[in-house]
């Protein structure tokens, strides 16, 4: 593959998104087979496709997952400016100065809001975290929504009566879906971090050089 190719250029987030698509796949067919063994168990009428989709039974899955995947990612971005961690690859180095922590200064290649300075640049210094918050507030609100629907529907199967949006707040059952999938992610990210320190993968810009001692920072 040429190296001014476009698949050579952008090969990391090409294959991230097509495992991500076949994942999601995966999860939806499988998901839909489920929750109609389940409805057929209770005497109720199959669900299509296009039905399944529309269920709270993937929208609850779907978003409880998005949701700590971009918690996730939006406090390690926040962390990583302040705190340190000796030898791993993940943390900035104890003493020096980085040059993500220098003052941006504009320059004919520089992006635009660099350029224009003002709003625009205080905006874009911290854009990154604000674009993980967003995302995570949108399937926060999206994983809700499903799992309160995903409640209900089987609260109507079982002839039961559904419950508010402030009762459900109110409920342990869409919060421990909440805790269960923050804490693992949480417990990823420590992995990376901590096991960076004496664990290396030749190649990859998430390791340190292969003979860097243990107690330096890359």
């Amino acid at each position: 593959m040429s190296k001014s190719s476009f698949l050579y250029r952008n090969s990391l987030s090409i294959v991230l998104l097509i495992l991500m698509l076949l994942c999601l796949l995966g999860q939806f067919l499988t998901g839909w087979k489920t929750e109609n063994k389940e409805l057929l168990e209770h005497g109720k009428n199959m669900l299509t496709l296009k039905q399944y989709l529309q269920s709270g039974h993937f929208i609850q899955a779907t978003f409880e997952n998005w949701e700590s995947e971009f918690l996730q990612m939006m406090i390690y971005v926040l962390l990583t400016v302040s705190l340190r961690q000796k030898g791993s690859s993940e943390s900035k180095s104890l003493d020096k100065e980085e040059d993500v922590d220098k003052e941006p200064k504009p320059h004919p290649k520089a992006p635009w809001p660099v350029k224009k300075g003002g709003i625009y640049l205080k905006i874009y210094k911290h854009s990154l975290s604000i674009a993980f918050a967003v995302l995570f507030l949108a399937s926060f609100i999206l994983h809700f929504y499903g799992s309160l629907k995903d409640y209900n529907e089987e609260q109507v199967m079982k002839n039961e009566k559904i419950v508010t949006v402030f009762q459900y707040m109110a409920e342990s059952r869409f919060w421990f879906e909440s805790f269960q999938n923050w804490q693992s992610e949480f417990l990823a990210v420590f992995s990376l971090v901590f096991l960076s320190i004496w664990l290396r993968e030749k190649g990859s810009p998430e390791s340190k050089p292969v003979d860097m001692p243990y107690n330096e920072n890359s």
